[in-house]
C-alpha cells in the first residue's frame, strides 16, 4: 500500500511530543569516542570532530522512502509523537548549511537506519552534509538517548546534540516542528559566539 503522505511537508494535526526528562542527563557530559559510518563510506568520531570546533548532530528516527508506508502503518506513525518530520528536519538543515559552515560548526543526522538505507535518502534529497548509521545502538546506549520501539524497529526519539571539546554543550528535546530544528541551532551557536 502506499502512503499518501508527501514526506516533504510536515501535517498540521501531528501531536506535540512532551518532554519526559529523557536528555536531561545530557548538557555537560563527556562523549565517547565511537566511530559511525556516514553516507560518503568514512566513519566518523564526532567527539574527536568536536575538538576545537562545534559538532551538531541532529537524531532523528527514519527518513522513509516516497510511496512506502512507514514502520506500523500511516496512521500509526503519525499518531506517534515526534515521529513524523524527519525528510522536512533534513532539509531544514541542508537549507541553512551554509550558516552552519560560516560558523565553523559540523552538521550530522544520526538515526538506526544502515548506511544503505541513509545513502538513498541523502542522494534522493541531495543532501550537503552526512547522515550517521548507529544501527548498533552503540551511540545511544553510551549516552542512553531516548528512543522508542515500533514494528520491532529502535528508533531514536527526535533530539539534537550540539558538542564542542568532546562534550554535550546544547540538547533540544523534543525538537517539534522537525523544521524549527536547524533555525533553533542557528540562534543558539550565534548565540554562544555574541
Amino acid at each position: 500500500m502506499k502512503a499518501s503522505h508527501d514526506p516533504t511537508v510536515l501535517p498540521g494535526d501531528l501531536p506535540v511530543p512532551h518532554d519526559d526528562g529523557g536528555c536531561d542527563h545530557l548538557p555537560g557530559q563527556a562523549v565517547p569516542g565511537i566511530p559511525l559510518p556516514g553516507t560518503r563510506g568514512t566513519a566518523h568520531d564526532v567527539a574527536a570532530e568536536s575538538r576545537g570546533r562545534w559538532v551538531v548532530l541532529f537524531c532523528y528516527p527514519r527518513t522513509g522512502r516516497p510511496g512506502e508506508e512507514p514502520p506500523g502503518g500511516e496512521t500509526g506513525w503519525n499518531a506517534t509523537p515526534g515521529a513524523r518530520g524527519c525528510t522536512p528536519q533534513c532539509l531544514s538543515y541542508a537549507r541553512m548549511f551554509a550558516e552552519f559552515e560560516a560558523l565553523d560548526a559540523v552538521v550530522y543526522g544520526v538515526s538506526t537506519q544502515s548506511t544503505p538505507e541513509q545513502q538513498e535518502a541523502a542522494e534522493r534529497l541531495g543532501l550537503p552534509y552526512e547522515l550517521l548509521s548507529d544501527s548498533g545502538l552503540r551511540l545511544a546506549e553510551a549516552l542512553r538517548l531516548p528512543v522508542f520501539t515500533v514494528a520491532g524497529r529502535t528508533l531514536l526519539r527526535r533530539q539534537t546534540l550540539v558538542l564542542r571539546d568532546g562534550v554535550v554543550r546544547d540538547v533540544r528535546y523534543p525538537v517539534f516542528p522537525s523544521d524549527q530544528d536547524a533555525p533553533g541551532v542557528i540562534a543558539w551557536l550565534r548565540g554562544q559566539s555574541g
